[in-house]
């Protein structure tokens, strides 16, 4: 077997044991994502908090089970307007030893006011949060990257991460929700890469491709533009 040029991670989180949290358990993350929420700086002034949250399967992953979040909401985002939707979003995050109770439970929060109502063309609602860091040899480096989303369009079956042109997680989606957890934005390995989310069915089509950066494609030079 030839020798790989660019041996990055792949399929490093645990699979989902137990797909969406429910019950009391929901009911706890939910008071540590609220707590969180209540904790954004640049939140609005009189903002609520959310009554439901919507939660994404459970990946394990460096010791923790992490938990996305989402939630819709209301704000008055500029002076004297009138309030528009916004969504919160975010994760819990916690340590499930082994037989166990779970413990050290951390919660991480913020808001946008680009929503997928909003967005008619979108084909995957995606949320991503850097969460630790992988260290290759000579330099070569990669942020950790929880992604969550749920799917907007029909007969999705799967989500699969991709980075240079490699998948390097893939998820079942669970009532149209999904959590990867892969490398992104490689460093030190030459030629740029960031990370693309893809949906499938279960017949292997794609259904739908969305990338976690707005990148721009450079205009040509004046000389080449067409008259």
């Amino acid at each position: 077997m030839a020798i790989d040029n660019r041996p990055i991670p792949r399929f490093i989180a645990d699979a989902s044991q137990h797909g969406i949290p429910h019950g009391r358990f929901a009911e706890r993350l939910s008071s540590a994502f609220r707590d969180a929420i209540g904790e954004i700086e640049d939140l609005p002034e009189g903002t609520d908090l959310p009554e439901e949250i919507t939660w994404f399967p459970e990946r394990a992953w460096s010791g923790r089970v992490w938990i996305p979040a989402s939630a819709e909401g209301e704000a008055v985002i500029a002076e004297g307007e009138e309030p528009e939707a916004i969504e919160f979003f975010g994760f819990v995050s916690f340590v499930q030893p082994e037989g166990g109770d779970p413990s050290d439970f951390r919660a991480s929060a913020d808001f946008t006011d680009v929503v997928a109502a909003d967005n008619r063309d979108w084909s995957i609602d995606v949320s991503d949060e850097v969460i630790g860091t992988w260290h290759g040899e000579n330099g070569r480096a990669a942020d950790i990257t929880l992604v969550w989303g749920r799917s907007l369009v029909r007969d999705a079956y799967a989500a699969t991460a991709e980075l240079a042109e490699i998948t390097v997680d893939q998820d079942p989606l669970f009532t149209n929700r999904f959590t990867l957890i892969a490398p992104d934005a490689l460093k030190n390995y030459g030629d740029e890469a960031y990370l693309e989310v893809h949906l499938w069915n279960s017949r292997g089509k794609k259904l739908g491709t969305e990338s976690l950066y707005d990148i721009e494609t450079p205009e040509p030079d004046g000389e080449d533009q067409p008259d």
